[in-house]
């Protein structure tokens, strides 16, 4: 018989369906209590430690959902992933990711041909590069060595590597390294951002990292031309040269924006961009300022957990365990979102990166072969560090929506600090917080226990939680340039897993593509109105009335000498 076409068409879905019933039936109060289902339900690798015996599932939910990957043939999926098949159907690429942080001896082919190499070559480069740079070698049109990097790019090329440098910003062997050093990002096209990012920077002493595979990318190239005029108007047009450098593959373009070709580092059709952080997209700048060897300790944490995910058993698999407990919370007990909650500041740069690397990959409402999806994929993922969030929108948390959470925590802070006289050190204090909560959740707060605390009758169905609310804990051992590396891979990885079971293409992003051909012409318009006089025509009475509001306010900027000047005028 032929596999059917969508995964709710098996019989492993309908056990699962089937097996709600009783799920909704158990609190976690009385599922907690079982100390071996706790025991069970937890996986260990290299001292990164998941518990989840605080979601709304038993061993036999566990044992339906690993029947569900067996029929979606998910060990077969990931296979064909690390083997560089075109498993990309709708783009025909392969998905190789791992291949960026592959050893140097590994062997995965892309069209026949081993990719590794290629990618070590690049690397290899990077290293070079960063080494000069580093070392004052590297200077300006004027002589000064270089000190601060502007990393130009939006979407994969912008979130990815932000996060990266966050988590390591205050990382001790990382900070270290980057000291005299500033690492920024430009992304939105917006003036403001641009402004932001080179504010109180002197050209004399800033490179340009212009990150854009095509080099045609709309708002990347403005936001560049932008950084240009600012570095030409101080330093004169042959500056170019020494303040800009590019992640592209086309060299012509980079060559004609006036880069150097040879100061331009490749990648490649198979690195999504919202994968693309281990590609020179996120370790060329990461290099610039922390060094290479501390980026390389980066891609070998990544690695780690690529061998974790290709090997180990399913059973004791985090990014499996973690996808397929998404499946179950999103497909069949019908929560629409998650909350990412790391409880570490290092980390605040996490829940944005995941954002785009989850929604962009999941939120698809067709199969990968183009059948509409009859039930629901993707999450809506958002999230702050504890304990800015508690203040934040706990309170839907626990008493509103049933939102499952992950809360990540780390083992020694980055920065200990222990006041004498105080009961615990600052850590302690924030990880107190990382234990309580997910116990808030699951156990809640009943009338009984309320009235036992002589509560005002009035006030008990307010001060009621009733609890049940899932969530899972991820305890890190410490927070080094290589567990970062781990959690970045086990996300990735993650995600990759809720695709292969949905039955979709987690590697396409066909759905940003509308947006930005509606921009093209609503950009013509402005060109047409500004500057020849035309009226607004061809857009619904809504898009014109709000047009026509917008023009008829006349841009200081526009009849400045430039952006650059008005930006200039705002610093």
């Amino acid at each position: 018989m032929a596999s059917p076409a969508l995964i709710c068409d098996t019989e492993q879905w309908k056990a699962l369906q089937a097996h709600v019933g009783a799920i909704q039936k158990t609190h976690l109060r009385d599922l907690m209590a079982d100390a071996d289902r706790c025991k069970a339900m937890t996986a260990e690798y290299e001292g990164i430690f998941l518990d989840y015996s605080r979601q709304q599932a038993t061993g036999e939910t566990i044992d339906k959902l690993l029947k569900l990957a067996e029929v979606a043939k998910l060990k077969e999926k990931i296979e064909k992933m690390f083997k560089g098949e075109k498993i990309n159907s709708t783009e025909n690429r392969s998905v190789l990711h791992v291949a960026l942080r592959a050893p140097r001896d590994a062997v995965i082919n892309s069209d026949g041909v081993n990719v590794v190499p290629e990618v070590w070559s690049v690397k290899d480069k990077i290293k070079e590069f960063s080494d000069t740079f580093r070392s004052g070698s590297w200077v300006g049109a004027t002589g000064k060595p270089l000190t601060n990097v502007v990393s130009v790019g939006i979407g994969g090329s912008f979130l990815g590597p932000l996060f990266v440098h966050t988590a390591l910003q205050t990382d001790p062997e990382a900070a270290e390294c980057a000291k005299g050093r500033q690492l920024r990002f430009l992304a939105n096209v917006d003036p403001v951002d641009v402004a932001r990012s080179i504010k109180d920077l002197d050209p004399e002493t800033t490179l340009v990292v212009v990150v854009s595979k095509t080099f045609t990318t709309a708002e990347t190239m403005l936001n560049a031309r932008t950084l240009k005029e600012w570095i030409v108007s101080s330093l004169g047009p042959q500056a170019v040269a020494k303040h800009m450098i590019a992640v592209s593959t086309n060299l012509k373009l980079v060559k004609e924006f006036g880069i150097d070709p040879n100061n331009a580092f490749a990648f490649w059709d198979w690195v999504g961009g919202r994968y693309s952080v281990c590609s020179a997209v996120g370790v060329l700048p990461l290099s610039l300022q922390y060094g290479f060897p501390i980026v390389q300790k980066f891609l070998e944490g990544a690695s780690s957990i690529d061998n974790h995910f290709y090997s180990s058993s399913f059973e004791k698999n985090i990014p499996v365990l973690l996808g397929l407990l998404s499946v179950w919370n999103v497909s069949f007990l019908g929560y629409p979102a998650r909350a990412i909650l790391p409880y570490s500041q290092a980390l605040e740069k996490l829940a944005p990166h995941i954002q785009q690397l989850s929604m962009e990959s999941n939120g698809k409402g067709v199969s990968i072969d183009g059948i509409p999806l009859p039930y629901e994929t993707g999450e809506i993922d958002f999230g702050e560090p504890g304990t800015n969030g508690q203040h934040s929108f706990y309170q839907l948390i626990h008493q509103g929506r049933v939102i499952p959470c992950d809360f990540i925590g780390v083992v020694k802070s980055q920065q200990p600090v222990y006041l004498k006289g105080e009961t615990v050190s600052n850590h302690d204090e924030l990880m107190s917080n990382f234990f309580a909560q997910p116990d808030a959740l699951a156990y809640g707060k009943t009338p009984e226990q309320l009235h036992s605390e002589k509560v005002p009758e009035n006030l008990i169905p307010h001060k009621t939680f009733k609890g049940n609310r899932p969530s899972l804990s991820l305890l890190l051992p410490t927070l080094s340039a290589n567990e970062v590396g781990q959690l970045l891979s086990i996300y990735e990885h993650r995600i990759a897993v809720q695709g292969f079971i949905w039955g979709i293409n987690s590697f396409d992003q066909w759905g940003v593509e509308l947006g930005k051909s509606l921009a093209s012409q609503v950009r013509k318009q402005l060109h047409e109105s500004r500057m020849e006089g035309k009226p607004v025509e061809g857009f619904n009475h809504s898009t014109s009335s709000l047009l026509a509001r917008y023009l008829a306010v006349e841009h200081e900027s526009f009849f400045l000498l430039g952006v650059v000047t008005a930006i200039l005028e705002m610093l």
